[in-house]
């Protein structure tokens, strides 16, 4: 069943997700929003992976034979400098939007199964991640010009 592929690649994103907002939070915290936002949103990341634990329960996760074209990259290390800051924010909008997408893609199956508590799920978890990606795309918005031409 290939929903035990992307519920092991939803699991797996969460996690990534979270732990790059505390990254972030930590490694730019002159950033006054980012340090207190990033731990509250790694925070609700690490929620949505506790809403993951009964689906993945019931219908088992498994990793792709193929991980490097199906799964989301942490940050790893932190950029310095207001470049550095926008390609930080850049790489987490990437990541929010990956596990936005996953989501939307396990909702399918969940309205195929008629899964209610899948649909819970997902009804909690995605406006959640859509409001991530909006408040990154209007912290890049307010980062780039400083970073691109200052």
């Amino acid at each position: 069943m290939g929903l035990t592929v992307y519920l092991g690649m939803l699991h797996a994103a969460e996690r990534t997700l979270a732990e790059s907002w505390r990254l972030v939070a930590d490694g730019h915290a002159a950033e006054a929003d980012l340090h207190h936002l990033g731990h509250l949103l790694g925070d609700r990341a690490d929620a949505r992976v506790a809403r993951l634990a009964p689906l993945t329960e019931r219908y088992g996760e498994r990793y792709d034979d193929e991980p490097e074209r199906l799964e989301a990259e942490g940050l790893g290390s932190l950029r310095e400098g207001p470049l550095g800051l926008l390609r930080d924010l850049q790489d987490l909008y990437l990541l929010a939007s990956f596990v936005a997408m996953t989501w939307d893609l396990v909702g399918q199956a969940a309205q195929a199964t008629r899964d209610r508590e899948a649909l819970d799920a997902v009804a909690y978890a995605r406006p959640q991640v859509r409001n991530q990606m909006g408040f990154l795309r209007t912290r890049l918005e307010q980062a780039a010009p400083q970073a691109l031409a200052g």
